[in-house]
């Protein structure tokens, strides 16, 4: 059991609505109790709050964060790297700081509106519907080759004198063969 919201504003020497504020902002943890452990809290207070803007010497935190896909140009090839500048060390018990935080956050809404962009520009398509395009081309293609033998083969059987319907047979088989085949060709969209 640790110490009251009060008393630790108390032991920290500032008001409780700072302390509130810490909590709500996630600088430091409160207790499944509502308490605060004091010394826990302490080291958070410290690695999570920045310290008064004087002078400008500041610490720089780089960020990797992976590269969106289809973002329309510019970052090619691998991620990109986020710099921030402002105080606060890597995070400590596996945890990262407020400022590396925020900083990962930053570069994922520049890379949203990066792909925002490239979509208002037309640059990108939507997937769902180049699917939807593609599948209806496909089955256009397989109905017209299903009514070509009916269209060609009385031509075709009286230019060799053959029987009209044994060459609509025969040529109905071959194209349903043929279509069997590229039926069994599995093609991705990745």
């Amino acid at each position: 059991m640790g110490l009251s919201i009060r008393a630790y504003a108390r032991h920290r020497g500032v008001t409780d609505t700072a302390v509130h504020k810490a909590i709500r902002s996630g600088r430091i943890n409160a207790l499944a109790d509502g308490t605060i452990d004091p010394d826990q809290a302490d080291a958070q207070w410290e690695r999570n709050t920045s310290a008064p803007k004087t002078g400008t010497q500041r610490a720089t935190v780089k960020v990797k964060v992976p590269e969106v896909d289809g973002d329309g140009g510019g970052n090619r090839g691998g991620g990109g790297t986020a710099t921030n500048t402002g105080s606060g060390g890597a995070g400590g018990a596996g945890g990262t700081s407020l400022l590396q935080a925020r900083t990962v956050n930053e570069v994922v809404k520049a890379q949203t509106n990066k792909v925002r962009l490239a979509r208002l520009k037309g640059e990108l398509i939507d997937r769902p519907q180049a699917i939807a395009h593609v599948f209806k081309l496909a089955r256009s293609e397989r109905d017209a080759w299903l009514n070509w033998p009916a269209r060609v083969s009385a031509q075709m059987a009286a230019k060799l004198e053959l029987d009209a319907h044994t060459m609509h047979v025969a040529l109905e088989n071959a194209v349903r063969e043929h279509l069997q085949e590229l039926g069994n060709l599995q093609a991705s969209v990745d």
